[in-house]
């Protein structure tokens, strides 16, 4: 080896274990002082020093240079980020600089001290190009930073960039690219997941402020913003606040991951709550305070960017042929947004805090607020107060705002800007809440805004053919405005502790009683928030067939304009949780339930809960319409009892009649698999010699496949045969229903018939959610009003397997299941099921079987 490799090899060695113990002694400086401006600055002067031996030992061509570029170019290096250099090439350079052996010589280097570097070597033409045509190398060139060789180059590159950056255009590419990241992360901050990177209301907010501002020449701070009138000085603090807060979240993510991670991920929550020393309250986990906060930071910072990236369009578009519009004396249209001349106005009329938005509706040409006026806005926010909302005329105003035909876009703005929670204390609580029940994926206030918006689509035609059942009821409703005050309330109590129905409907007969609601319409919102979650429970839990469980629901709703109400809130408020709660199968259940009701508040039989004969004879005109002459059903039908024509629909018995014609005592299995007629999934029809595990044998093969059960119904033949029909989805949403249906048909009856010993599913692995935010299971088994059956209710984490391992555990004690309604919310099931059994009966037995599906919903 040549001294020279000998010297170098040294020099990677004794770098290495200086960067390793310069980033540990910032890493214990920042522990004791959270300043994270130092700690950034600190790693990045480390690097510095560190790159600048390493060209310097590496005797590079005079002709080069090394620049930092992007948040390293910033002077910003969090704790795993990794280094962006430009290593700029003379004119005269080869093309494939890029593998000269020194530039190759010197990047490997960079990796063997521990360095992740990104890297590229371009000429100063070769930048100038590459930026032209790609905002992103653009943005990541206009932080560059010398570090080290030839300085005039670098120099002539900074100038002749300079010289051909477009501010105008820059501005507007990075506008959309915004809006396109905003799009990505469905342009909301309140995920419960947030990356605090990209996510609106992320450090790329402010970054994009900062590019922008620099690439206009108006400084590369806050207060330099400030001085050139872009904010002021309470502007300033708020920004600075904000970006510290940021910086610590990710500065302590990437310490507590071990590497770069800027997704909140459940893992870290609790840990990360703990380095900012947040502790848990009576009512809230750590984490759950620490991520409000965060959600609350994130507001403030869309907020922000939204006004200075305003207020930066206004200087670099000055021009505008546009002239203001008057609205009246205190209101203009300029350019599309709304203005106020007078900035004092919030001022000295506060009620004008709520006319603004009011004023938007009645003018739809409004794309939003000037920002000169939403700087007003945000300013004088606090100005509604106690007083404020005792005033008659600003509950007036409030409630006109709900009346109008387009108020949810109106309280998306007033949330936005903090103007309802001002107005509503109740719903100022719940902005930026989790809520860690393992289904909803926003936050309360998100999800709330969701209801609006799945509420005011009912009424909109383009959105007809989505929801014609709900879009039919909804046009028909008297006062339709009732239901959006129904879903601001519906779930304002969470977090209080108690029934948060309870709780909010007492704050709903306040709110109706101070705006004058009249009494009708007061205590059809109290019902609505008092009731809001029994709809979906009864159609979920209980037996629709059943006649009692009809007459008590209607009991509830008492009349058709509760009942209807009440459907709509369900149906927008089940959608408004999670993409993937909602699907085709609960919309069946719900609308079933709708029409059930309905029949028994007229006095009319439902066609759900009909007599025996009329199912039948409905069944056997469904039959004939399909060529099959009468009486054909006569073999099969003597086979069933009343219960089988009670809990199947008409469809479904002549679903089976038609196929069992003329085999209903095959000794062979059979089974028919066909694309769910009420929604997506598989409708799966088993008919075979009843035996031994039947039911968990089902199961199993089912989650093999990977399909989760929606619904089960379990029948016996009077000779002995298990019909059972079962409705499957894929909670992955990658399997092809149709391209499954000759397999599912093949495999399952080759298991039933060769009697072969099953293999159970595979053990999923538990996912993060429920790692980090567990199901207490939960099981009930009570007797029904005639103690021939039972009904049994369980709550649990749900996993791939679960319910085989629940019918494995009732085949061992000879329990035989009838019904399964399975109910899956994201990562919790809540599953109703109908039993019968001698050991049930038994009290010891009774608490050993419960005792053992405890220990099989264990995760």
């Amino acid at each position: 080896m040549h001294q020279t490799d000998q010297d170098n090899t040294e020099l990677v060695r004794q770098l290495r274990t200086d960067i390793q113990t310069g980033q540990l002694a910032i890493r214990e400086a920042y522990e004791k002082t959270a300043d994270a401006r130092a700690m950034l600055r600190g790693r990045a002067r480390l690097v510095d020093e560190t790159l600048r031996k390493l060209w310097l030992a590496q005797k590079l061509p005079v002709g080069y240079a090394l620049a930092a570029v992007g948040g390293y170019g910033r002077g910003e290096l969090y704790p795993a980020s990794d280094i962006d250099l430009l290593i700029l090439a003379p004119d005269d350079a080869n093309e494939d600089a890029n593998k000269d052996p020194a530039v190759e010589r010197l990047i490997g280097q960079f990796w063997d001290i521990g360095l992740e570097i990104g890297h590229s070597v371009r000429t100063v033409a070769d930048c100038l190009r590459e930026a032209a045509g790609d905002i992103t190398v653009q943005t990541t060139l206009l932080e560059a930073r010398y570090l080290a060789g030839n300085r005039p180059l670098f120099k002539r590159f900074t100038n002749e960039y300079t010289a051909a950056l477009a501010p105008a255009d820059f501005y507007k590419a990075k506008q959309l690219e915004q809006a396109e990241r905003y799009t990505r992360f469905n342009d909301t901050p309140y995920s419960l997941e947030p990356n605090c990177k990209e996510n609106p209301g992320g450090l790329r907010d402010l970054h994009v402020i900062l590019w922008t501002a620099r690439a206009a020449g108006l400084g590369e701070s806050w207060n330099d913003f400030r001085k050139h009138g872009l904010i002021d000085a309470t502007e300033v603090r708020q920004l600075a606040r904000a970006e510290a807060f940021l910086r610590h979240t990710r500065i302590r993510m990437h310490y507590l991951a071990k590497r770069r991670e800027e997704k909140l991920m459940f893992d870290y929550q609790e840990g990360l709550a703990q380095a900012f020393g947040i502790e848990r309250t009576d009512a809230k986990r750590a984490s759950e305070v620490l991520m409000q906060h965060y959600y609350q930071n994130a507001k403030l910072v869309m907020q922000l960017n939204l006004v200075i990236l305003q207020n930066l369009g206004t200087r670099l578009f000055p021009d505008s042929d546009d002239l203001p519009r008057l609205i009246d004396e205190n209101f203009r249209i300029v350019r599309e947004l709304i203005d106020v001349p007078d900035l004092t106005l919030f001022e000295r009329e506060p009620r004008a805090l709520l006319t603004i938005f009011r004023h938007m509706q009645d003018y739809p040409e409004i794309k939003g607020i000037s920002a000169r006026t939403l700087q007003a806005v945000w300013r004088n926010r606090k100005r509604i107060d106690a007083k404020f909302r005792r005033d008659p005329a600003n509950r007036a105003l409030f409630m006109d705002i709900f009346r109008h035909d387009r108020p949810v876009m109106t309280l998306q703005r007033m949330n936005q800007f903090d103007i309802l929670g001002q107005y509503l204390p109740a719903f100022g609580k719940i902005v930026g809440q989790m809520q860690h029940d393992l289904f909803h994926v926003y936050t309360v206030d998100q999800h709330i805004m969701q209801v609006l918006r799945n509420v005011r689509n009912f009424v909109l035609p383009e959105c007809a053919h989505e929801y014609p059942f709900c879009t039919q009821l909804a046009l028909a409703f008297e006062n339709y405005w009732l239901l959006f005050i129904a879903a601001i309330f519906h779930d304002i109590a969470k977090g209080r502790g108690g029934d948060h129905s309870q709780l909010g409907m007492a704050d709903a007969r306040r709110f109706g009683r101070e705006h004058g609601l009249s009494k009708e319409d007061t205590e059809l919102v109290v019902f609505l928030v008092s009731q809001h979650l029994t709809m979906s429970s009864v159609a979920q839990k209980q037996d629709l067939g059943d006649p009692e469980v009809i007459r008590n629901f209607a009991g509830i709703v008492k009349n058709e304009r509760n009942l209807t109400a009440l459907y709509l809130l369900t149906v927008s408020d089940i959608r408004g949780t999670s993409p993937k709660v909602w699907n085709g199968w609960k919309a069946k259940l719900l609308e079933d339930l709708y029409r059930a009701t309905l029949s028994q508040l007229h006095g009319k039989p439902s066609a759900i809960c009909g007599t025996v004969g009329e199912r039948q004879e409905e069944a056997r005109q469904l039959l004939r319409r399909n060529g099959l002459r009468p009486d054909v059903e006569a073999a099969f039908w003597a086979q069933l009892d009343p219960v089988y024509f009670l809990r199947h629909d008409a469809q479904d018995i002549a679903l089976h009649s038609r196929v069992l014609y003329g085999r209903w005592d095959s000794e062979k299995s059979i089974v028919v698999a066909r694309p769910n007629p009420i929604g997506e999934g598989l409708q799966v029809m088993v008919y075979t010699h009843n035996q031994a595990e039947l039911f968990a044998r089902l199961c199993g093969f089912f989650a093999r496949l990977g399909y989760s059960i929606a619904d089960a119904k379990i029948y016996t033949t009077k000779h002995g045969y298990a019909l059972d029909t079962f409705v499957l989805l894929d909670p992955s949403e990658q399997l092809p229903y149709r391209d499954m249906i000759a397999l599912i048909e093949h495999d399952l009856i080759e298991m039933l018939d060769d009697r072969r010993a099953h293999t159970p599913p595979p053990v999923a692995r538990m996912s993060r959610q429920v790692r980090h935010f567990p199901v207490t299971p939960e099981i009930r088994i009570r007797p029904d009003e005639r103690g021939n059956h039972y009904l049994m209710s369980i709550t649990a984490a749900d996993r791939p397997g679960l319910l085989y391992a629940l019918g494995m555990v009732l085949a061992k004690h000879n329990v035989d299941v009838h019904t399964a309604k399975i109910n899956t919310l994201g990562e919790r099931v809540e599953d109703t099921f109908l039993l019968s059994g001698n050991e049930l009966a038994q009290p010891s037995g009774l608490v050993r079987i419960e005792q053992e599906l405890l220990d099989a919903m264990q995760v």
